[in-house]
């Protein structure tokens, strides 16, 4: 009886003391979701929404979004931006630009067993054939437009040798481009647990892409035809599924340059896009959505980031301003609003500017280097000497100098009126 009272007291104190340290009594340990630890951290909340003076951004039912202006990076909307989230189809946004970054569209690109068995799961494809030979440009439509996969995979073989190499490639440029909460894991967007981003840093990625024009091309075009290859007898007639290019489509948006819409269990509806308006270029990422309803949430934010900002442009009034200097805003704010925030370079002075806290652009200031600070005191030096000898010496010999001189002028006009009257 003892015994088993002292082994209840043992027990009892085992479970309080796993309470108390959150210890696990019993059980396998599990690999945790990355995704899914991010969602369940913090409640989503629009965070843009809590600057002082800026225009409140509307409610979505997606999870996470951004609004970013191109030429700044100023964050107009951002809804748990960082949360880390998958990124689907709109992977190929990044296999896209580093294809156009260290390729030809002119390459010749042979299909392997790598394109053509890694496709087993009934996923997104043009069915191409093993042998079968495409240009690179013609890979780079069918995987916008079509999101084929086996075309993504060979493309990224083709690129790097191998689709690891190509996977390590992808990772290293978006550190690059400043991603910090980004791992790629294929360059398809196919479903893996370890491959994540966030809106974000997809906005980064899809600045680099946009201010590449083949890229755009690509991204912004409805429709495209892969004609008969040394395989197929056959064309191939493509057609993009990203509706807001659409302009039959009840989401298409005036000025969009094109994007990456996808759709699995796990990611949820993901959609990446830029638009041009008046010389703006904003760019809209909305992830983790509801089917059927990031391309109308989109929309909204991107009506709402061109219709309460505008672009200020400092260097009028700043003449020190070297390069940069154009912030965005929220409408009708002006220069005297704004603070900023140097950091000292060699050359020059790198100037943020805030609007409330919340940054809005920068510039490059001309700085006054050691040399011309040392040119400056000597010449403040040199006239502080000038002034203190004139005032230590007397001026009489001025008066002196000024009289001879009145005398010797009236002598010379009495001369010359003697010589006219004679």
């Amino acid at each position: 009886m003892k015994k088993r009272k002292l082994k209840g007291a043992a027990l009892a104190a085992g479970i309080c003391l796993c309470l108390l340290f959150n210890i696990p009594a019993y059980g396998e340990e599990q690999t945790e979701d990355p995704a899914a630890a991010s969602q369940e951290a913090v409640p989503a909340q629009i965070s843009t929404n809590s600057i002082d003076g800026w225009p409140q951004g509307p409610e979505i039912t997606s999870q996470s979004a951004v609004v970013m202006e191109e030429s700044t990076d100023t964050v107009l909307y951002a809804k748990d931006m960082d949360q880390i989230q998958y990124p689907a189809g709109t992977v190929k946004i990044m296999t896209c630009l580093l294809a156009l970054e260290n390729s030809q569209l002119t390459d010749q690109v042979t299909m392997t067993e790598t394109g053509v068995s890694g496709v087993t799961d009934g996923g997104a494809s043009i069915s191409a054939q093993l042998d079968e030979t495409f240009t690179m440009e013609q890979c780079l439509y069918a995987m916008m437009l079509a999101s084929a996969n086996d075309i993504a995979l060979q493309v990224a073989e083709h690129v790097s040798g191998s689709v690891d190499a190509f996977v390590a490639q992808m990772n290293e440029r978006a550190s690059q481009l400043g991603c910090t909460n980004t791992v790629f894991t294929n360059p398809t967007g196919l479903p893996d647990t370890n491959q994540h981003t966030t809106a974000h840093d997809m906005a980064l990625i899809m600045k680099a892409a946009i201010s590449n024009e083949t890229f755009r091309t690509i991204a912004g075009a409805s429709t495209y035809t892969i004609p008969a290859t040394n395989v197929s007898g056959g064309i191939r007639s493509l057609t993009s599924s990203f509706a807001m290019t659409n302009n039959t489509s009840p989401v298409y948006y005036e000025g969009c340059i094109g994007g990456k819409e996808s759709y699995t269990n796990d990611s949820g509806s993901t959609l990446v896009c830029a638009a041009q308006r008046n010389g703006t270029t904003l760019i809209c990422v909305v992830l983790k959505g509801a089917a059927d309803q990031t391309d109308p949430e989109a929309v909204t934010l991107l009506d709402y980031g061109f219709g309460n900002f505008q672009k200020l442009d400092l260097s009028k009034n700043d003449f020190d301003i070297l390069s940069g200097g154009t912030v965005m805003v929220p409408s009708g704010t002006t220069a005297d609003a704004l603070t900023f925030q140097d950091s000292q370079g060699q050359d020059y002075t790198d100037r943020q500017y805030f609007f409330n806290g919340a940054p809005v652009g920068t510039s490059q200031v001309d700085s006054i280097t050691e040399d011309n600070d040392e040119i400056t005191k000597q010449g403040a030096s040199n006239m502080q000497e000038a002034k203190e000898f004139s005032e230590s010496h007397s001026k009489e010999p001025f008066y002196v100098i000024g009289a001879i001189g009145f005398i010797i002028l009236l002598l010379l006009i009495w001369k010359m009126i003697r010589i006219i009257k004679s």
